[in-house]
């Protein structure tokens, strides 16, 4: 059912996207300014009805929906991101991306991200593997890479500017190779793919919603996602975000990676929280 409902809101998002269409202003529950569009709101509503008369027991975090602690009382979880990459739908370079995940008990169990763009839709649930479905072709199982050298990694970065903090990461690390896309479900579908083999988020401005449906894609290629201290992320917290950022990985550079992070994030006085 969600990758139906994947696809049938990409289908909203995309009549937006070849449209003239308004951005708005809002502020998210963190009191951070974002921006918004109808094609969010839209999609977010399909998504949230559908799920709640199929689901009526279950909890819901979406978006673009008014969060109350009434999803914490629940043990199944979904997590929507309408639109995740709300900027590059707004310069229309095709990195943007429908998210549903389910939670159970706090651990991601189910996802799907959907790129109505560019028709590709990445799927899994636990234990049964995780999936590429592009246009007119059949389903196919994603396997991470196996590189494990920096000098030998595609890091898949952020389109937009880099911070400071970033930049000293990149250099501490020596990565040659880098794939700069849009969209968080974007970038961890790339290590699931094999297109890239690490992704790192200093800040903690990422949610749960970013990251529930894509996790469970990238550790049944065979990744892990955890934050950067190398703690798992954990769902249906009170606190939306992910605050100690996130780093996914292919598997085998994971401890790597954590290990190489951590007087990077010590320089940076950067603590967990």
């Amino acid at each position: 059912m969600a990758t139906r409902l994947a696809r049938q809101a990409g289908a909203v998002l995309l009549q937006h996207y070849y449209s003239p269409f308004l951005v708005e202003q809002k502020v998210n529950a963190l009191q951070e300014t974002e921006e918004v569009t109808a094609a969010d709101r839209e999609a977010n509503e399909l998504i949230v009805n559908r799920l709640c008369e199929a689901f009526p027991d279950d909890g819901i975090l979406a978006e673009e929906s008014t969060d109350t602690e009434h999803r914490l009382t629940k043990d199944r979880v979904w997590l929507i991101d309408p639109m995740d990459g709300t900027k590059n739908f707004i310069q229309r370079d095709g990195d943007f991306a429908v998210q549903i995940g389910l939670a159970v008990g706090g651990d991601s169990v189910a996802g799907v991200v959907y790129q109505p763009a560019r028709d590709v839709l990445y799927c899994a649930v636990r234990g049964g593997g995780a999936w590429i479905e592009h246009s007119d072709a059949n389903a196919t199982r994603m396997a991470v890479s196996t590189r494990r050298h920096p000098s030998e990694m595609v890091l898949a970065s952020s389109r937009s500017h880099r911070s400071p903090r970033m930049e000293r990461v990149v250099r501490a690390f020596g990565f040659m190779d880098e794939l700069r896309r849009g969209s968080v479900g974007v970038k961890i579908g790339l290590i699931a793919e094999q297109k890239a083999d690490l992704y790192l988020h200093l800040s903690p401005s990422t949610k749960q919603w970013d990251t529930c449906a894509p996790e469970i894609i990238l550790v049944e290629a065979g990744g892990r996602l955890t934050d950067l201290f190398g703690q798992p992320l954990r769902y249906n917290r009170i606190r939306i975000d992910n605050r100690n950022g996130i780093v996914a990985t292919n598997g085998v550079a994971h401890e790597m990676v954590i290990e190489n992070l951590a007087p990077l994030l010590e320089e940076f006085g950067r603590v967990p929280v």
